[in-house]
């Protein structure tokens, strides 16, 4: 029994703590960031189980999605009892109104959050569709992408369009044999380096500055790994999907 989870954004953060948690033997993950963490390939020697780590720029989607088509094509359809692709990657413009953003980084923004999740889904569905394994997609979300906030607009684009994203997703697969399941998950506030991006925001660019402040004050923020062990704990219930836009809080 072996089970195939492929995670972006996995080299810090959210996602090097969901592929900390998958690094056992009948697992093969497949890492996908700018940069490789050496820490993980360590943990995954020891575990006995197989991680690649591909370093790319989620930035340029046709290569990710190209690359991910090119491994998944040669495999067999026996080989994995379950398939999971967990879109994780993220990326956070400098806080403020759109008038007064860098408009390279605000398209960034919207391939690595969007268009690269979207595309990653495409030939993550297309490129299994004959396998016999449970096949999963699972979109991390957040609460932006349902209540706009000032000074982010990008990052609440990305957030909404992953969501409704999913609901479409969802919509293609219900009637098919064996399909896909996907749902965009908000995974709650977790003490990553988002936050400390958002409590050193200018408050004057950026209105809710404070309350990220007493978030963190406050000890409200979960772990990365906590946040994590949510999530998969979520991916692996059997009515995964049945709501394609979810909430760990609410599960």
């Amino acid at each position: 029994m072996s089970h195939l989870y492929v995670v972006t954004g996995s080299s810090r953060g959210l996602g090097e703590a969901i592929v900390r948690s998958l690094l056992m033997p009948e697992n093969v993950v497949i890492g996908i960031a700018r940069a490789r963490n050496v820490a993980l390939d360590a943990q995954a020697a020891a575990a006995g189980c197989t991680l690649e780590q591909w370093t790319l720029d989620l930035a340029d989607t046709q290569v990710a999605a190209g690359r991910l088509s090119d491994w998944l094509k040669p495999q067999h359809w026996e080989r994995f009892t379950t398939a999971s692709l967990i879109n994780n990657a993220a990326l956070l413009p400098r806080l403020g109104p759109i008038d007064d953003s860098d408009l390279l980084t605000m398209s960034s923004a919207m391939r690595v959050g969007l268009e690269a999740a979207m595309l990653l889904s495409a030939v993550f569905v297309r490129d299994s569709r004959a396998w016999r394994a449970k096949r999963r997609v699972l979109n991390v979300s957040s609460g932006l992408g349902r209540r706009a906030m000032a000074g982010s607009a990008a990052y609440c684009a990305a957030k909404a369009g992953l969501d409704h994203f999913s609901r479409a997703v969802a919509l293609d697969e219900e009637h098919l044999h064996n399909p896909a399941r996907i749902a965009s998950v908000a995974p709650g506030i977790i003490d990553t380096d988002m936050q400390v991006q958002l409590r050193a925001a200018d408050p004057a660019r950026f209105p809710e500055h404070a309350n990220f402040v007493q978030f963190k004050s406050a000890g409200m923020l979960d772990s990365p790994q906590a946040a994590a062990g949510k999530l998969l704990a979520l991916l692996a219930r059997g009515d995964f999907g049945s709501n394609p836009v979810a909430d760990v809080r609410d599960a």
